[in-house]
């Protein structure tokens, strides 16, 4: 059977669209653009692919779809801006084969511009096809929030923004088959501006949360009860909770690499949460003292190092950082994740406890980075000589909080 849709890039973005693409009975091929990172289980594996799903390194049947959508990564380039290089990679691959009336769809986190100029100029050069004329061109922003049972591709509305109406209605025509709910914006710039707005508004907010977490702890107060007592509000306030950083996917975005103006508020969002992760190791050194040990020497025990809780996706996990600074100060650092059999930091192999409470009653501190749901919090604030909480999910005065 001939697909309908080819996703190019099969990873964080690319994966989700492609499942719902085949819950919708969409037959669909898929074309990696890269070392992506996204995966799925055994189980997703087979349902995918007795649903119509045909992974494929065939670049020419991209030419043989309606609608073709550019899911490739761009993460931080070595300047902090955005890399591209898979974008265009996958634009130029596309357009070796794109035929008359194909919609092109960009989902890919990008600046605002770069549909109409960076890909529709890749796009018209490599295919000799007009952007508007000749094939549709839009941008929707990737609204994929992996683990999130409550929102799926299926119920979470789909910003599109087309370089003509046209072009806005052809990709509005795709996605409605996909969502209960599409949301047309003036064009690709303003769809892509969705994207940014979205990525730092998470950032920005996480950040505050961040800096309330370190200041509360200097004043005694209890942050999370803070939290608890202010989500009773119910206007003006969303509730965010504070972490020993932030990971993803989804980077935040200053325009400044871009040729664009500084976003302040960004700039000082990435530094306050970038700190996180060094302040953990200053609170664990000064538990640890506390209790008369030296960081040095110390047994530190690791508890969840993916960036999310109930996902095997170490994707820019502060965990990371958190194992540099501990075994630079010279504390013999393992780990515990039930997701994640190997870990290392910098090619050296992290120790994986075998044992949870017997390595958690061995370690001379445990710190709690992610709160798997399979981990019995109670029941390790017993056994753990010491528990520092980064996450808040302990119950109150088991363990001593960020």
């Amino acid at each position: 059977m001939p697909a309908d849709l080819a996703v190019i890039g099969l990873g964080p973005y690319g994966l989700p669209l492609a499942q719902a693409a085949v819950a919708a009975g969409i037959p669909t091929i898929g074309y990696r653009t890269g070392p992506e990172t996204g995966s799925l289980s055994p189980a997703e594996q087979r349902r995918m692919l007795s649903g119509g799903f045909r992974p494929t390194t065939n670049a020419a049947e991209l030419g043989r779809v309606r609608t073709a959508v550019i899911c490739a990564p761009t993460p931080r380039a070595a300047d902090g801006g955005l890399d591209l290089a898979q974008v265009k990679a996958a634009a130029r691959t596309l357009s070796a084969h794109l035929r008359p009336h194909t919609t092109v769809i960009l989902e890919s986190p990008v600046y605002p511009g770069t549909t109409e100029g960076f890909l529709r100029t890749l796009l018209e050069e490599g295919s000799g096809l007009l952007a508007g004329r000749d094939f549709h061109l839009a941008y929707s922003p990737s609204r994929v929030d992996p683990g999130n049972r409550d929102f799926t591709p299926a119920n979470t509305p789909k910003v599109i923004g087309g370089l003509t109406p046209a072009c806005t209605e052809s990709a509005a025509a795709f996605y409605g088959r996909l969502t209960d709910k599409v949301v047309r914006a003036r064009g690709p710039r303003e769809a892509e501006t969705v994207q940014v707005l979205e990525a730092n508004y998470r950032h920005v907010n996480i950040a505050l949360v961040n800096e309330m977490a370190v200041l509360c702890h200097d004043l005694g107060v209890d942050l999370w009860d803070v939290v608890r007592c202010a989500e009773t509000k119910p206007f003006g306030f969303e509730a965010f909770r504070p972490g020993p950083g932030v990971g993803g996917h989804t980077a935040p975005q200053d325009l400044t690499a871009h040729g664009g103006r500084t976003l302040r508020m960004v700039e000082l969002a990435q530094q306050v949460n970038s700190r996180m992760p060094r302040y953990v190791v200053q609170r664990a050194a000064a538990l640890l003292n506390e209790h008369g040990k030296s960081a040095r020497g110390a047994r530190v025990l690791l508890l969840g190092v993916t960036y999310k809780p109930d996902l095997a996706d170490l994707h820019d996990t502060p965990a990371e950082e958190v194992a540099l600074r501990l075994m630079e100060l010279g504390a013999s650092v393992s780990y515990h994740d039930p997701y994640v059999p190997e870990w290392s930091v910098l090619d050296r192999p992290v120790p994986r406890a075998d044992s949870l409470y017997e390595a958690a009653a061995d370690a001379d501190l445990t710190i709690l980075l992610q709160q798997h749901r399979t981990y019995d919090l109670q029941g390790l604030s017993v056994k753990a000589q010491l528990l520092l909480d980064t996450r808040g999910a302990t119950p109150t005065g088991a363990a001593h909080r960020l």
